[in-house]
């Protein structure tokens, strides 16, 4: 996970990190809202470091996304030009921008060792989880056993990756408003519970300290989980269930 998401640190050092960051917070909790508090901010850290690898993956598939129309007319250019198809893969990896730059080398360094290129690819899709990827590679595997001018497929690919990528990012403005308003309602009952509990802890001393109190923050809990992953609301499309060019809006 943290190598998809592009992090530079190692597995231990996060770990580690995390730990000692959850320690501090506990005992900031703990000092400044009782234990109730603490043992949440302990929760809350790996949660929160959880959640950042989540938020840097996606950022980083979304940006070898927007990338690839490019990387595909560079490739058809360098194929056009007369160079190989290892020439071209190298030639992305060398002018390209990250994170397609650092996928592209990845693809050179193991099939200079030995792998076959096909399923460096292959690899290669579903670690940034694209399926534009996807029929790239089924293309490159394709014209490596028919032949054919594989430039003008590139081409057609990209055309079509070009389309997809507008109609993703206009579901993705006509839906900015409505994401935004859904966060903010599931964040602010924590935000003024956790603000009453700094700036008031005696108002809310009756959800913390007895079982009447544990009883309705676990059935307010309940009813936020129950909210935030209901149906689909009627005559709106689920993402799962978009098929050929519309697959893969979410």
């Amino acid at each position: 996970a943290l190598e998809t998401a592009g992090m530079r640190t190692s597995l231990p050092n996060f770990v580690l990190t995390t730990g000692l960051v959850a320690v501090v917070a506990g005992a900031v909790g703990a000092l400044a809202g009782g234990p109730v508090l603490g043992l949440v901010a302990v929760l809350l850290v790996p949660v929160g470091a959880r959640l950042l690898v989540r938020f840097r993956t996606s950022r980083r598939q979304a940006a070898f996304a927007d990338q690839l129309d490019d990387s595909l007319q560079l490739m058809a250019s360098s194929l056009r030009a007369g160079h190989s198809l290892l020439r071209s893969v190298d030639a992305v990896s060398t002018d390209a921008s990250a994170p397609t730059s650092e996928e592209f080398a990845r693809i050179v360094n193991e099939t200079r060792v030995g792998r076959d290129l096909s399923d460096a690819l292959d690899e290669v899709a579903a670690r940034m989880g694209s399926d534009d990827f996807v029929w790239v590679a089924q293309a490159i595997s394709i014209h490596r056993e028919v032949g054919g001018n594989l430039a003008e497929v590139l081409d057609a690919v990209g055309h079509t990756i070009r389309e997809r990528s507008a109609i993703r990012r206009q579901v993705k403005a006509l839906s900015a408003e409505g994401k935004l308003s859904a966060i903010v309602l599931m964040v602010l009952p924590f935000g003024v519970f956790g603000f009453l509990s700094l700036s008031n802890p005696a108002y809310v001393s009756g959800f913390t300290e007895s079982l009447i109190g544990y009883a309705m923050l676990g059935a307010a809990a309940l009813m936020t989980a129950v909210l935030t992953t209901g149906p689909v609301a009627p005559g709106l499309p689920s993402t799962h269930s978009m098929g050929g060019p519309c697959h893969g809006w979410s």
